[in-house]
């Protein structure tokens, strides 16, 4: 008789966690709740989902235990499935709110899931149809998911050594993060405070510009709505203009929001309590300041040069520094309609959808620290192959970067191109077989790219004023998938399909 391998994870730890989690997201379904009573739209949508977090999330209390220990396993497990799993309770609202595009379950799984990633990819495609409190629910999950990226950074993944978070304390110059205070619990509140507080910054910037007349339709509701997605990085509006529907200076003033929600929390609060060269002599920091400007001077060249562009020097520079600062930290916002630019505007576009802004942010893709380490890594193999006998370390601010840290940052760099390949071949594969729209090589790149790396707006059909709704349901499955593995940085999402996980 052959004996079954013995599980050595502690399924009932994970579930705790979960179950802990999906009750807790009833809190923020009563936001959209008032709203809807508010405007008198229909309560039903959120009811449904407040009830169905609470039956599930109270179901997987009673299965786990509280007494049990939550170790690197039981953490790699709960990580991914509350990340699917409050995806699917998100998208409840659309569905049984039943309008527009994302009344079907797979466009609101998707709509939900590149929502709580930050990925900002919509599949709207009429925004009149929705309740007012749909589309701050759709703002509300975005945020939420900018925060959840925080707290597993800080909170979950750096104790593990997982991802980005693994190089926090390079990166942050402290011996560990968890020793900005005695308990994990307590660093995780104090990114949560700072995350609350720039959030509440920018919601009273943007509500003054419209008080003040200078932004005439920035109301309250857009001044909330609009303060989620940016201090978040991810890019939903609920205007189907996206930050083109308001005046200039709004748009000058969501830049530096962009930019700080990009930025490492933790050298964020050493930067406002008395340590602020922590921040300003960091060499990350420096690098991700460095990309944006250096790939805005070259799409002022590329729009300059441009004599189909017409813009005025004021609203070149703007439309350069706006669109580059939203792909780079991976916000998805878009001032005008970049799929309009020439091929050098579009191309710089498409190379900063891979930079990402500082680990530890609310930002996606491979992220600067990962870039700035391999390119550091790789002066150093130049250096050895003329001075073999030369040790010289991989220094970041400083500080040396294990050679194992190294080799994980090769690893990752390496699986995210042959998923974003793959992904490329497999939309374009995809389309041919079954849609009526024809996808290109390069919008297929785009598509693969923003998704995958959490972008948001792409090329083609699927540029920052379309959809992803163009795309063969196939397809969107898969890029929900993809949109889930890359945000939480794909080890936590693959190593579950590991033997070794299981039973070794």
């Amino acid at each position: 008789m052959v004996s079954l391998p013995r599980i050595r994870v502690d399924v009932d730890a994970s579930f705790d966690l979960i179950g802990t989690v999906l009750v807790y997201l009833a809190v923020p379904l009563v936001v959209p709740l008032v709203l809807a009573v508010y405007y008198g739209d229909p309560v039903g949508p959120f009811v449904a989902a407040i009830a169905a977090t609470l039956l599930v999330g109270g179901g997987m209390d009673l299965l786990g235990d509280r007494e049990a220990n939550l170790g690197p396993r039981e953490a790699f497990l709960a990580v991914a499935l509350i990340w699917f799993l409050v995806a699917a309770i998100g998208a409840i609202p659309f569905v049984v709110a039943g309008n527009g595009t994302i009344a079907g379950p797979i466009n609101a799984l998707f709509e939900s899931m590149s929502g709580l990633t930050t990925t900002g990819g919509t599949v709207f495609r009429d925004f009149s149809v929705h309740s007012r409190s749909i589309l701050m629910w759709r703002q509300l999950i975005q945020w939420l998911g900018g925060l959840g990226i925080l707290i597993l950074a800080t909170a979950v993944l750096s104790s593990l050594g997982v991802g980005g978070a693994q190089l926090m304390e390079t990166e942050t110059q402290t011996q560990n993060v968890d020793k900005l205070t005695p308990k994990i619990s307590e660093t995780a509140r104090l990114i949560w405070s700072l995350y609350v507080g720039i959030t509440g910054l920018a919601i009273v910037v943007y509500y003054t510009l419209g008080l003040t007349g200078l932004a005439p339709n920035m109301d309250l509701y857009n001044a909330v709505a609009h303060a989620f997605t940016s201090v978040a990085t991810s890019g939903f509006s609920p205007e189907p203009d996206s930050a083109g529907a308001f005046a200039p200076i709004v748009q000058w003033a969501m830049i530096p929001f962009m930019l700080v929600g990009s930025t490492n929390f933790v050298l964020l609060y050493l930067f406002i309590n008395g340590q602020p060269m922590r921040l300003l002599k960091n060499e990350e920091f420096h690098f991700y300041l460095g990309t944006v400007v250096v790939c805005t001077t070259i799409v002022v060249g590329a729009l300059a040069a441009d004599p189909t562009i017409e813009f005025s020097v004021e609203a070149t520079l703007r439309h350069a520094l706006f669109n580059i600062a939203s792909i780079i930290t991976t916000t998805g916002y878009a001032s005008t309609d970049y799929t309009a630019w020439s091929a050098a505007g579009q191309h710089m576009i498409f190379l900063g959808m891979f930079l990402g802004g500082m680990v530890g942010s609310t930002t996606c893709s491979i992220k600067s620290l990962r870039w700035l380490v391999a390119l550091k890594s790789l002066q150093r193999s130049l250096y050895t192959s003329i001075h073999p006998e030369a040790v010289r370390p991989v220094r970041i601010t400083g500080n040396p970067v294990e050679e194992g840290t190294i080799r994980d940052i090769y690893a990752y760099l390496l699986l995210s191109l042959i998923i974003f390949f793959a992904l490329t071949v497999f939309i374009v594969v995809d389309a041919q077989r079954l849609s009526d729209v024809t996808v290109s090589e390069f919008d297929a790149m785009g598509a693969a790219a923003s998704t995958f790396l959490n972008i948001g707006p792409a090329f083609g059909a699927a540029g920052p004023f379309g959809t992803y709704d163009i795309f063969p349901t196939s397809t969107k499955l898969v890029m929900i998938v993809l949109m889930w593995i890359g945000r939480i940085e794909i080890i936590p999402v693959l190593v579950l399909f590991t033997k070794a996980f299981w039973t070794s």
